[in-house]
């Protein structure tokens, strides 16, 4: 993994790299130690680990919050994944600093009294009925407020904000988007073109840890099947996103989790078909890696191979279809409200504060979320993967966003 440093006399050299690496950047499944999660089981496969985040802050930033490092803008490239850096924000001589960069009371935030918490308690009273809430979360469900409309008060009251900074003391970072994919398939297989999903292999199968070429033309794993997909290039992206439901033939929906992986390194396909040539740098996305996929047949098996990493999957429970897949804290993830942190840098189960923009629009975003998933390579303290959930708005949202944003963790107070 590597992070780029932008420097104000090199702007030019750090824009290019940036670009670059914006146009690679990529998370794989969550490792071994983690625990099974809905996503993101991996970044969108035009990007590899470690990109540094635009070193900007969002256009929603008030007038008077010093300026970030300048860097020249990258492509917005759908779904990055990585560890984010940006460079440090240091307030100039003549210009008092923003008072929400200081810690103080959440009335502080930029945009606290847009956000109507809409679906927020609902998150949090997921959180509070799992069998373990994380610290300190055991007494703080015993004075959740009833209602949406008692969490604006009960928050104020209770809670002190602090803004996250990264390493170089900068506070602005990377923020995704992942969400929950619905496919067409079958339990049995039905054709020739279909593609299955396996379940997890015994570990004796798994202590050779076999490639996913080998997996996919050996036969290693016949009698595995989970599900035969119809779309091989949407079960490999399935694979990215981690969790998604299945639309069976009869219309009932199967809903599939992460359930392993084979333990080898994730590969960026995007940057493959780069290196071939086959698309520039600036326009990698979900999007596009689809496309060429779809349009070069004969090819995309080999491509698509190259990325050694091989997810495996488990059958989740019924649930109802608001419902969104189980994250890492085992917690039913709520779209726009549950996000995917560093656990290493941001408490789970951690209410957070995301000031960015909606990549559909370039409107303002700025709302309250709960750190209640993980991503193996979502790294570092100002980075976040927002959960936007299933359906085709959720789709696009997620493919989309690779915004600058900043965060704030909220305290509770002594």
């Amino acid at each position: 993994m590597f992070v780029l440093s932008v420097k104000r006399d090199s702007i030019a050299l750090a824009g290019a790299a940036l670009a670059l690496s914006l146009a690679l950047a990529g998370c794989t499944a969550p490792s071994p130690t983690q625990p099974p999660s809905a996503g993101p089981a991996g970044a969108y496969p035009g990007q590899a680990d470690g990109a540094a985040a635009p070193a900007t802050t969002p256009a929603t930033t008030p007038a008077t919050t010093p300026a970030t490092t300048p860097a020249a803008r990258a492509p917005a490239v759908p779904g990055v994944e990585g560890g984010a850096a940006s460079a440090p924000v240091r307030p100039s001589a003549a210009t008092a600093p923003d008072a929400s960069l200081l810690p103080g009371a959440p009335a502080a935030l930029p945009g606290w009294r847009g956000d109507n918490l809409a679906g927020l308690r609902g998150a949090l009273a997921l959180q509070c009925a799992s069998r373990r809430p994380p610290a300190p979360w055991p007494a703080l469900c015993a004075e959740l407020p009833k209602d949406e409309a008692g969490l604006v008060g009960w928050i104020s009251a209770r809670f002190n904000v602090r803004p996250l900074t990264d390493d170089a003391g900068g506070t602005t970072g990377l923020i995704t988007g992942y969400h929950e994919p619905e496919l067409s398939g079958t339990r049995v297989r039905e054709s020739a073109s279909q593609v299955p999903l396996y379940r997890r292999p015994p570990d004796a199968v798994m202590a050779a840890r076999p490639s996913r070429e080998r997996i996919e033309t050996s036969g290693l794993l016949a009698g595995s099947e989970l599900v035969w997909l119809d779309d091989p290039v949407e079960a490999f992206f399935l694979q990215v996103q981690g969790s998604g439901r299945v639309r069976l033939r009869d219309g009932s929906v199967m809903r599939v989790g992460y359930g392993g992986d084979n333990g080898l390194g994730y590969r960026a396909i995007g940057s493959v078909l780069v290196a071939r040539g086959a698309l520039p740098a600036a326009d990698v996305n979900a999007g596009s890696i689809k496309e060429w996929l779809r349009a070069n047949p004969a090819d995309a098996p080999a491509v698509m191979r190259s990325n050694p990493r091989y997810i495996f999957f488990r059958e989740l429970p019924p649930a109802p279809p608001e419902a969104g897949p189980p994250g890492s804290l085992g917690v039913p993830l709520t779209p726009m409200r549950s996000v995917a942190v560093d656990p290493k840098r941001v408490p789970p189960g951690a209410l957070l504060w995301l000031d960015t923009t909606d990549p559909l629009d370039g409107s303002t975003l700025q709302r309250l979320v709960v750190a209640q998933d993980t991503g193996a390579a979502i790294v570092g303290t100002v980075r976040a993967d927002l959960f936007w959930g299933a359906g085709e708005r959720a789709a696009r949202g997620a493919g989309l966003m690779k915004q600058p944003g900043r965060m704030w963790l909220l305290e509770p107070r002594p």
